[in-house]
């Protein structure tokens, strides 16, 4: 028999959307991935690494020298002193990551805090791990939580919440005031916090990251998961870590290793090379990303369109209904992919309960002629 949490589960919305572009020959500003493939000097490496390096099993932890890479990096840019050798874990993408947090930290019965929009995978590994789900709900345009949100989820059976930040589809960075809270929230409840944190070198307008991980008492009681796929903008390389205390790691490496067990060593190889040889990548990169965000932002404002305002990842947000557009954000979408040849997705999506329906998400990681006709074809779609 087909377990329960998987017996239903629809195509995803970026299956969706996508798949259609494809059908369609749409442009697809739904699916979050550059039109550029990536620094040169990783990807020679890897190949590089491919042909004149080893090809068997690396360490089940990952090789030390990424290990080694990503706590000096973590240390540069965000002040953090993780032990290499018992306090990071490399994994195969962000998503095996979060598998192996919530199998190895979950048991039947406990709840679990979730902030809805959310990444569409969070639910259902929740759920098989046997946790209960208590989902606190965001909405534009500043998608931010309080007190009272916190004190409606958080009881004396919770055992984890799950913080996305920067957080998609908003494009938002969660305020130092509301990390302060949730970590006061953790350590009065004694509650885990996994930290999704791959959009982390993905951030704008001279605005920063800080961990949660960072803030008092969340030291011993945080995972943070990065994303060198997001971090070098090559999204099918697979490449995550789990960074956390000890303790915390011995369970979470325990589950890795019974889920993929290891990660291609010549990516692992490349990720090192890139994190010990930035160059001015991680000024770069988010400068650029910036200036297409603003390409789409100027644009769609010009066609009439009400933009959110977007602090990192790849996406900005338009409001529907601001917009003068009387459709909810499926419909829209579906219409706009089918008529007018340009794919997007819907924000309600992302939400497991009560969504919220007027908001479209968009990726702007593209190239400027890609931005430019996907405006110009929004604007014939809102007519």
């Amino acid at each position: 028999m087909v377990h329960p949490v998987y017996a239903d589960l629809p195509t995803t919305i970026f299956e969706e959307m996508s798949g259609l572009a494809r059908q369609l020959g749409a442009i697809n500003l739904g699916q979050g991935f550059p039109d550029d493939a990536g620094p040169m000097a990783l990807r020679q490496k890897a190949g590089e690494a491919l042909i004149t390096g080893t090809n068997q099993y690396p360490p089940m932890r990952g090789l030390p020298a990424l290990r080694q890479a990503v706590a000096a990096h973590y240390g540069r840019t965000q002040r953090l002193d993780l032990d290499w050798e018992s306090e990071i874990v490399v994994t195969s993408g962000a998503t095996e990551a979060l598998a192996a947090a919530f199998l190895s930290l979950i048991s039947p019965g406990d709840e679990v805090v979730l902030f809805q929009p959310l990444y569409d995978a969070y639910l259902p590994m929740v759920k098989r791990a046997g946790g209960v789900p208590k989902l606190v709900r965001l909405t534009p345009p500043h998608w931010r939580f309080d007190r009272a949100m916190l004190e409606a989820a958080f009881s004396d059976r919770t055992r984890m919440v799950v913080l996305n930040t920067p957080l998609n589809p908003a494009g938002v960075i969660t305020p130092d005031e509301d990390l302060a809270l949730l970590a006061e929230f953790c350590v009065s409840h004694d509650a885990i916090a996994v930290c999704d944190e791959v959009w982390e070198a993905v951030v704008f307008d001279d605005r920063q990251h800080r961990p949660l991980i960072s803030y008092p008492g969340m030291r011993d009681r945080c995972v943070k998961i990065g994303s060198a796929g997001k971090m070098f903008g090559m999204t099918g390389w697979k490449v995550g870590f789990l960074c956390a205390a000890p303790t915390l790691t011995k369970a979470l490496a325990g589950a890795h290793q019974f889920l993929t067990f290891t990660t291609p060593p010549n990516l692992q190889e490349a990720v090192a090379f890139g994190l010990e040889n930035p160059g001015d990548w991680f000024e770069a990169m988010p400068t650029g990303l910036q200036r297409s965000r603003d390409r789409l932002a100027t644009g769609l404002r010009d066609a009439g369109f009400a933009v959110l305002d977007s602090g990192g990842t790849y996406f900005l947000n338009v409001d529907l209904t601001a917009s003068g557009i009387d459709e909810d954000d499926r419909t829209f979408a579906l219409r706009a992919v089918r008529d007018h040849g340009v794919a997007s997705i819907p924000v309600s999506a992302f939400y497991a309960e009560d969504p919220v329906r007027h908001i479209l998400r968009l990726c702007f990681a593209k190239a400027d002629e890609t931005l430019d006709e996907a405006v110009k074809r929004l604007a014939e779609a809102r007519g």
